[in-house]
């Protein structure tokens, strides 16, 4: 079983995200977090192994959010989402320690889908 944080102020692409996810990965336990303290609370109750992280967020962007977790949860794998979709802000999401990136705007659900398969392999996809 996987255990999933999504970071993400916007509730319904927040549970947009999950439905797909939870659609092709049913043994994903999914939690969420709408701002920056919402989700170091998350972690530190159970700490997720997978953490999709929305960069523009309440109080503090995702890329400071990201360096952060990966300085207290290196194991964690960050993918940041964020419909500012830029060379910068890809570059910034990696540097931070993200291990992708995706563009709200224009990922269909099966580049997400291929995006967790590629980049977590524990979590398998079912048809």
């Amino acid at each position: 079983m996987t255990n999933a944080l999504i970071v993400e102020d916007n509730a319904s692409f927040r549970e947009t995200l999950k439905h797909i996810l939870i659609s092709r990965f049913p043994s994903m336990t999914i939690r969420e977090a709408a701002d920056g303290p919402a989700a170091l609370m998350e972690i530190e109750v159970k700490p997720p192994e997978l953490i999709f992280m929305d960069i523009r967020l309440p109080g503090e962007n995702g890329i400071d959010l990201t360096r952060k977790i990966q300085a207290t949860h290196p194991a964690a794998i960050i993918v940041v989402i964020s419909n500012c979709d830029t060379i910068e802000y890809q570059k910034a999401a990696l540097e931070a320690g993200a291990k992708a990136f995706f563009s709200k705007a224009s990922s269909t659900p099966v580049d997400i889908i291929d995006k967790v398969s590629s980049i977590f392999p524990a979590c398998h996809p079912v048809s």
